[in-house]
């Protein structure tokens, strides 16, 4: 009898999350992504509300974000691989919010170089996870924390198969203090991460929103026909101007606030940007973008 239950249990153990990921051609056939769900985490989306893209450079693979988990990262490679048979040469973490870069170990085991911003040197290893925390252990099993190996203080410039790619810090906080974008100039496309969101509503909680500001103009100046964010299914120029233009009232909002007088209770209150209440998550995280904004521009001013 007990050799009839360990038979019924063992095949289940074998089935993890499906996280029926699509690949979706951005430009041309040679670059897809993989677009999240406009949520935060929860173990009914087990993570899957961020952007992952995968390019194939002639010979090879890079990836811009490797996921929320290690088996996320497994069945986008099998995806891929239908797209073309390639090996994965680079996985390039767009900055340290772990729903980009738990799926690390996964493309190290194939062999591939992991790269990310100098900030990932101190980022320490930490005992659970904000990912662990929220999603399923079934879509977590495997899932262990791999920092990139080679760091970008300022710029990195690889020649993959002859194309040049691009992998800029951002070099100040902006989304946070370790945003990095990659440009391929010959498809003129750039990956930025979470410096652009445009289906949800950007979170502040780690950023400046001056940094970030900057880091658009200076992202809006590259020559590009795709800019493709961390969040959101638009890819051309027309992905930036939500986050743009939320940050850009967000700030000049609260100034008026703290101007006028108001502490940050009343500031979280008055500042209610009636323009984004319809925008993904507005409900959940708005207010927090207001308190967050107004403890930065009390140090700014």
């Amino acid at each position: 009898m007990k050799k009839l239950v360990y038979t019924l249990v063992l095949p289940l153990t074998l089935f993890s999350f499906d996280y029926q990921l699509k690949p979706v051609e951005v430009g041309s056939d040679s670059v897809h992504c993989f677009f999240g769900y406009s949520e935060v985490m929860n173990d009914t989306n087990n993570g899957n509300m961020s952007n992952s893209c995968f390019v194939n450079m002639g010979n090879s693979y890079i990836v811009i974000d490797s996921g929320p988990t290690y088996s996320y990262a497994s069945q986008a490679y099998e995806k891929m691989k239908k797209k073309a048979n390639l090996k994965v040469k680079y996985v390039l973490n767009t900055h340290v919010h772990d729903d980009h870069w738990l799926g690390n170990g996964y493309y190290k085991k194939l062999g591939a170089k992991i790269i990310g911003s100098s900030a990932f040197e101190d980022l320490e290893i930490e005992e659970t996870t904000r990912m662990k925390r929220r999603i399923s252990p079934e879509a977590y099993e495997l899932t262990t924390q791999v920092h990139p190996e080679l760091f970008v203080d300022e710029e990195m410039v690889l020649y993959i198969e002859h194309k040049k790619v691009i992998i800029k810090n951002i070099g100040h906080k902006a989304h946070t203090d370790s945003d990095i974008y990659i440009y391929i100039p010959s498809k003129k496309i750039v990956f930025v991460g979470d410096l652009v969101f445009n289906d949800r509503l950007p979170s502040v909680r780690d950023g400046d929103l001056k940094g970030w500001l900057e880091a658009l103009d200076e992202i809006l100046l590259l020559d590009v026909d795709y800019i493709v964010g961390g969040h959101g299914t638009i890819v051309s120029r027309d992905s930036v101007p939500m986050t743009y233009e939320y940050l850009k009232l967000l700030r000049s909002k609260v100034v008026s606030s703290m101007d006028a007088g108001e502490d940050i209770g009343d500031c979280v209150n008055s500042v209610t940007m009636d323009k984004f209440k319809n925008i993904h998550l507005y409900d959940s995280m708005h207010r927090q973008n207001v308190e967050t904004s107004y403890r930065i521009l009390e140090w700014e001013n």
